[in-house]
């Protein structure tokens, strides 16, 4: 039997679920969208993408459809009927589907929105390859719009960012603006030197990342300093350590970038203790 999904207040059936042509998200991007990971069949830091789901909502001025009780319960019915143990859930809302296609936004009386979860199971989640051995990055230019502080299913040219990496015999990009680092396709990017922790300041530029703030408070609890200012690839390959964050990698070392090796070229030690950290302190307090 295939997946059980969420759409517009019933589950259904996978291939039975369906979406308008004339539906926002599909035509113009008009849409939002969180993913949040599953640990033991809890969910992690489900509270946080909440608040981050209502703040993208607003900025985009769309009403949030679902309480935060509603969400809770999808998700966790969801997850049980499909058995997930470790993995994730997705969550999407658009401006729904008007009538026709056309730039004005539709009204919101007689639109009414689109909301679609489903889950994706991934056993061994925390086991993965890459937490032991490591990424290898590539350098890219930032073509994103300004508003990379809103989670919306823009994702066209992260999705070319990582398709560059996997050219280059790479995993994933870091994306430049101006000379710094913004941030990984679709993570948030840090350096570590000596006891110092350096990944960039939130504002526009950057997803404002849920295990990011997790991350940042628990190195900070662990007597490590945070240092939240952009940084250059040249600073970057001369780190001591670098890695990455996000609901779905935890935290992850980065090994290489732009083919030259961070420090020893395996995973630092810091890196490493930070995602023990997390997974700790976060399956603590999985709901």
């Amino acid at each position: 039997m295939g997946r059980i999904v969420y759409l517009n207040g019933e589950y259904l059936p996978e291939d039975q679920a369906k979406v308008s042509i004339f539906d926002r998200g599909f035509l113009m991007a008009d849409a939002v969208y969180e993913v949040t990971s599953v640990l033991g069949g809890k969910l992690i830091d489900f509270d946080g993408h909440v608040v981050r789901l209502a703040r993208s909502l607003n900025e985009l001025g769309m009403k949030n459809p679902l309480s935060r009780a509603d969400l809770l319960e999808i998700h966790r019915e969801l997850l049980r009927v499909n058995e997930v143990v470790d993995g994730g859930v997705y969550l999407q809302i658009s401006r729904g589907a008007p009538a026709d296609r056309d730039f004005v936004f539709p009204d919101p009386v007689e639109t009414p929105q689109t909301v679609v979860l489903f889950t994706q199971s991934k056993p061994g989640i925390t086991d993965s390859p890459s937490a032991r051995d490591g990424i290898k990055v590539i350098s890219i230019p930032d073509e994103r719009w300004a508003r990379r502080d809103i989670k919306t299913v823009q994702l066209l040219y992260p999705s070319m960012g990582k398709m560059m990496a996997k050219k280059a015999g790479c995993d994933d990009a870091w994306l430049v603006e101006n000379g710094l680092v913004t941030e990984g396709t679709s993570n948030n990017a840090y350096i570590i030197k000596g006891n110092r922790i350096i990944t960039r300041n939130l504002s526009n530029d950057i997803l404002h990342g849920i295990t990011r703030a997790a991350v940042l408070r628990f190195a900070r609890e662990a007597q490590m300093e945070v240092e939240e200012r952009p940084f250059t690839i040249e600073e970057a390959q001369s780190a001591d350590e670098a890695f990455i964050s996000s609901a779905t990698m935890f935290v992850t070392p980065v090994v290489e970038i732009d083919g030259v090796a961070i420090g020893s070229g395996k995973p630092g030690r810091n890196a490493s203790r930070l995602r023990d950290i997390y997974l700790e302190e976060s399956r603590k307090n999985a709901i």
